[in-house]
């Protein structure tokens, strides 16, 4: 019989920064390199479980990966299941606060775990589950910043042909609303109308901006406005939510489970999206999903599209995944497009393995 438990016994953990293909340029800030946190997880039993984690900041792997070692040494010796590690993490660092590196700490454990798991009984983590192999269906998030509008089109096009993609991310919060209709027009100009426009505007704007830019954007066929202002404001939310007939979408700042349950109960959004990192994880993906479930509300993913392709075939309501190959060049078999799918592959675990010489190359101590 599968087993439910493994002992962890240490954990080899690596700071990358990665080159971009495309740079990222949003309201949150410019980056040319992504930093990526590579987790190893040790266990007695012999597998090894394998996660990652994207903290945007460089410097950031100073303050997490101490955290990730300390629980490490904390459970070591103890035959633990991931739920149990989860809500043992979460007691040790109540008094610290549960939101922010605390939850994201905790993440990358539960991930590599849940990967160790899946291992120890020659499964993919979707089928360990209870769901199946298959493909996801994904929209490509890997361009379309804000960049200047004269190369979006072409950008737009060499997008959609990446993995024959029929949804793409556009960055708006321009300096006038009238520069964000263009952007939309040189996109739909380029790839046609059937193509979703998922734009996200990086928590860029005020209420008041938000209101006045997502009302004169209302007529423009969009698929849904995700992050207007400051992911924390959810009255102001609420009220997009209200006013809007274009789906407000939230979530990738949810800081566990219970921060997803306040914005539905709140009326704040009509999609979800949570991260990976800041959602707790398999655990924490598992229980947001459960409640958007029941709410009936569409449940996207962001960042991490390995690890969430999997969850994404055992949740509910499954919406969309989004793909970027910002990762790709420090893994060791990226997972395969086709017509815009993305596809989990029939692999023990999460699928995930390390480009041990990427690895050298882009290493960086803390």
């Amino acid at each position: 019989m599968p087993r439910n438990t493994l002992t962890i016994r240490s954990a080899d953990i690596r700071a990358v920064s990665v080159p971009l293909r495309r740079p990222v340029v949003s309201k949150v800030g410019r980056f040319e390199q992504w930093t990526v946190i590579l987790i190893d997880l040790q266990t007695e039993e012999g597998p090894v479980g394998h996660s990652y984690l994207e903290p945007y900041l460089k410097h950031s792997a100073r303050y997490l990966i101490p955290a990730i070692l300390d629980l490490v040494e904390a459970f070591k010796g103890k035959a633990m299941g991931p739920v149990d590690v989860f809500e043992a993490a979460r007691r040790s660092l109540s008094l610290v606060g549960l939101e922010g590196l605390s939850l994201i700490a905790i993440a990358g454990i539960d991930m590599a775990l849940w990967d160790a798991l899946a291992k120890a009984a020659d499964m993919p983590l979707a089928v360990y589950l209870g769901g199946s192999l298959g493909s996801v269906p994904a929209y490509n998030s890997n361009g379309l910043w804000l960049t200047p509008v004269d190369r979006l089109g072409q950008e737009a096009a060499a997008l959609v042909a990446e993995g024959g993609f029929t949804g793409l991310k556009l960055r708006l919060g321009r300096e006038q609303i009238g520069d964000d209709r263009v952007a939309i027009r040189a996109v739909r100009d380029a790839v046609g109308e059937h193509v979703k426009l998922m734009v996200d505007f990086n928590q860029g704007l005020a209420l008041g901006d938000a209101l006045h830019r997502c009302h004169g954007l209302d007529d423009q066929g969009l698929y849904w406005f995700e992050e207007p202002i400051a992911y924390d404001h959810l009255e102001g939310y609420a009220r997009l939510t209200r006013e809007l007939k274009t789906p407000v979408q939230l979530g990738e700042n949810f800081y566990g489970p219970r921060s997803l349950y306040q914005a539905l109960q709140a009326g704040a959004g009509d999609l979800v999206m949570p991260d990976l990192g800041r959602i707790g994880g398999v655990t924490g993906w598992l229980r947001a999903a459960a409640i958007a479930g029941s709410a009936g509300i569409p449940m996207s993913t962001h960042l991490y599209p390995e690890t969430s392709a999997h969850l994404m075939r055992v949740t509910e309501t499954a919406h969309w995944l989004e793909w970027q190959d910002w990762a790709d060049p420090i893994i060791a078999e990226p997972f395969a497009l086709k017509d815009g799918h993305l596809i989990v592959p029939n692999r023990p675990g999460n699928g995930l393995a390390w480009n041990e010489q990427a690895v050298k190359r882009y290493r960086y101590d803390i």
